[in-house]
């Protein structure tokens, strides 16, 4: 029967009934202290139950994983208490709910880490991005992100027990699954990259060596909580925040290979013409080649995420580039997006000044449709 994005797929132990989830995003709203999930998150994650799986924003598994302000955890019984309160909300409006473990990496700021030392990267070398903090006002800005320090390899063995027991405080927290984080710029996509990893250690090198770092924390996060509740996000070919690699095809395709025989719930790409949040135009056919190629090479359930519109998300599904649509911002402002695109009905627009930061005002106030 031809794919489209009402029909049904099963998802590990998951029967989705549609194909539209919902993309992480980063919301920079939980409470503090602590960086605690609260009743206002418990609501927005409500209104969009209606997703065929909710991927959650991005959750730091450690402190020293943070970066961003606001930005919730997973590494504290009243954060796991939170979170398992937004997990009841959706499970009750018949929603299913996967919570994404994130380490930053470099990409972060003293005043995040444990005892203000410096982030920590596979090597210390300048970042090209910005981070969200605090200022002495209590203000959310961007700022600078300093050069950080390179691992130990002991320090290596403790984030991927962090890894582990972070997956375990997820199922604590009633999560049907978890997304492992290794894109976008952050700690499992820097050891990725050739361009961020100069490491001549195991840790370093050849695509073998800097893909290791991936591959041991999935072997501890199957082991604690069970692959087909274990999927893992890459960004084959990204640039954000100075991800460059001199041969993606083979280490993504190392990467991909790997991960196959594992039988995880999913694998969730995203598209390479996606820089961060934006879209870039300048179309490289290099990106489209390495997306039809790991296809080929992954024979699970595929998920793809990147600017898609109800079109072109169907026009994937059709083809067999994807199983599954993941769309990000027009979650935001449409928290019916699924019944919005099955009726082929208009989106309302985002505010971008709401995006990252602040109240209510732009997070639980958007209308569903009548």
């Amino acid at each position: 029967m031809t794919q489209h994005l009402f029909s049904a797929i099963q998802l590990g132990q998951l029967s989705l009934n549609h194909r539209v989830a919902m993309a992480p995003l980063t919301r920079s709203r939980a409470a503090q202290p602590g960086n605690v999930p609260s009743p206002m998150n418990v609501e927005y994650y409500r209104q969009r139950a209606s997703a065929a799986l909710i991927i959650s924003e991005a959750t730091q598994i450690s402190q020293q994983g943070q970066g961003y302000a606001w930005t919730p955890g997973i590494h504290s019984s009243e954060q796991v208490r939170g979170w398992k309160a937004v997990s009841d909300a959706v499970h009750a409006e018949g929603g299913k709910m996967f919570l994404q473990l994130w380490h930053v990496g470099r990409v972060s700021h003293p005043i995040f880490q444990p005892n203000g030392g410096l982030p920590v990267a596979p090597s210390a070398l300048p970042v090209p991005g910005k981070t969200f903090i605090i200022d002495a006002d209590g203000n959310g800005v961007w700022g600078d992100v300093p050069v950080p320090q390179a691992l130990s390899i002991d320090g290596i063995h403790a984030i991927i027990e962090d890894y582990r027991a972070a997956a375990r405080n997820a199922m604590l927290a009633g999560m049907d699954g978890v997304e492992i984080h290794a894109g976008n710029g952050y700690l499992l996509d820097q050891f990725i990259n050739s361009e961020s990893n100069h490491r001549t250690d195991s840790y370093g090198g050849n695509s073998e060596n800097r893909a290791r770092f991936l591959l041991e924390v999935v072997d501890a996060v199957v082991a604690e909580v069970g692959a087909q509740r274990v999927s893992v996000r890459l960004t084959p070919m990204g640039r954000f925040m100075g991800m460059g690699d001199d041969t993606p095809e083979a280490t993504f395709g190392y990467i991909v290979r790997q991960l196959a025989p594992l039988d995880l719930a999913y694998l969730h790409l995203v598209e390479p013409a996606m820089v961060g949040t934006v879209v870039d135009d300048n179309y490289n056919p290099r990106w489209d080649a390495i997306i039809h190629q790991l296809r080929a090479d992954y024979p699970g359930v595929l998920m793809l995420a990147g600017g898609y519109t109800r079109e072109t998300a169907e026009q994937a599904l059709a083809s067999g580039r994807a199983d599954i649509i993941a769309f990000g911002r027009p979650f935001i402002a449409n928290p019916d997006l699924p019944a919005r695109l099955q009726g082929d009905q208009a989106l309302n627009s985002g505010d971008g000044n709401t995006f990252f930061g602040g109240g209510a005002g732009g997070y639980i106030d958007y209308p569903a449709m009548a």
